[in-house]
């Protein structure tokens, strides 16, 4: 398991470098004028200019000046700056002033997949081809069949408008309650997915021949699901709810836009609108690492869940 680990976290090093270098080539490649495009239809003056140019090293043009910004990026990034955004104001504030909210607001999501999900799923392959388990493989069906640029602002009408059970906007500092209505739509698609993964395994598992080893021994049903098949049919669950957890943490740019959520996935959209490189490198660098150590995470538990995995 060490080296397992060791191998993974150097794997991790490569991960994260390639793809830092990927967007700030993306960047680079697409970049019109970042410093007017960050003015809108305002003019900006030629001191003004001066400044940003010379500060994000702006005049160095070509491949050269690229991997001199690229480079200059990765060294301050080694000793913990992530650098300001083309605004002046630090990325790690910016962070520091978002992070939490998209937490709370992945928490919640997660939270929601977890409980509502997997119970679910586990009462559908428990009871396969029962009204109960054809009324959630249809409802999931119709929830996965719907893009979340249209459940958002379905939900935030009808829940928050219309009947007014939730607010139907965040704010600048939004409460949990506030953040729920969001929490349950970001959640919505991985929930679907988690029931349906979760409904599949425990229904493969429950025909294996342990389980039938175990009826003959006159274990009690209960014991059989709760000892035997959950823990074997919760693998491939855990697999997805770590990368998912990733992909919450990033915080749905969509969600966080409807609602006017001021979290990470917000700013990411308005760094990449208004071309502010420095910030969406410093956002992305920040989601590479919770995706690298969150897929580390499963991994680990591979071999709690299940002895017999063994990573040489």
């Amino acid at each position: 398991m060490f080296r397992f680990i060791v191998r993974r976290l150097l794997q991790m090093v490569l991960a994260f470098f390639g793809t830092t270098l990927i967007v700030y080539a993306l960047m680079f490649a697409g970049q019109g004028d970042p410093i007017q495009a960050l003015a809108g239809e305002r003019p900006v003056t030629d001191a003004q200019r001066a400044y940003l140019t010379e500060k994000f090293n702006l005049d160095k043009t070509g491949v050269g000046g690229f991997f001199y910004r690229y480079f200059d990026y990765v060294g301050n990034l080694l000793r913990g700056n992530l650098g300001d955004s083309l605004t002046g104001r630090s990325i790690g504030e910016i962070l520091a002033t978002a992070w939490p909210v998209t937490l709370k607001l992945a928490l919640i999501a997660m939270a929601v997949t977890i409980v509502v999900g997997v119970t679910a799923g586990v009462i559908a392959g428990m009871r396969r081809a029962s009204v109960f388990d054809n009324s959630t493989l249809l409802l999931t069906l119709l929830v996965l069949g719907i893009p979340t640029i249209v459940l958002a602002p379905l939900a935030q009408y009808l829940l928050g408008v219309k009947w007014q059970l939730f607010p139907p906007t965040a704010g600048a500092q939004p409460s949990l309650y506030a953040l729920l209505l969001p929490g349950i739509v970001l959640g919505s698609l991985s929930l679907a997915t988690a029931l349906r993964l979760t409904r599949t395994s425990v229904a493969e598992n429950l025909r294996a021949d342990y389980v039938r080893t175990a009826k003959s021994k006159g274990l009690v049903r209960r014991r059989i699901v709760s000892v035997h098949v959950l823990r074997n049919s919760l693998i491939p669950v855990v697999t997805f709810l770590g990368v998912e957890l990733g992909n919450l943490m990033s915080g749905a740019i969509i969600t966080e836009g409807v609602f006017n959520i001021p979290g990470v996935g917000f700013n990411l959209f308005r760094g990449i609108r208004t071309e502010d490189g420095p910030l969406v490198v410093g956002i992305v660098s920040v989601l590479v690492v919770v995706y690298l150590v969150a897929n580390l995470l499963v991994d680990v538990l591979y071999a709690v869940l299940d002895p017999r995995i063994r990573y040489e």
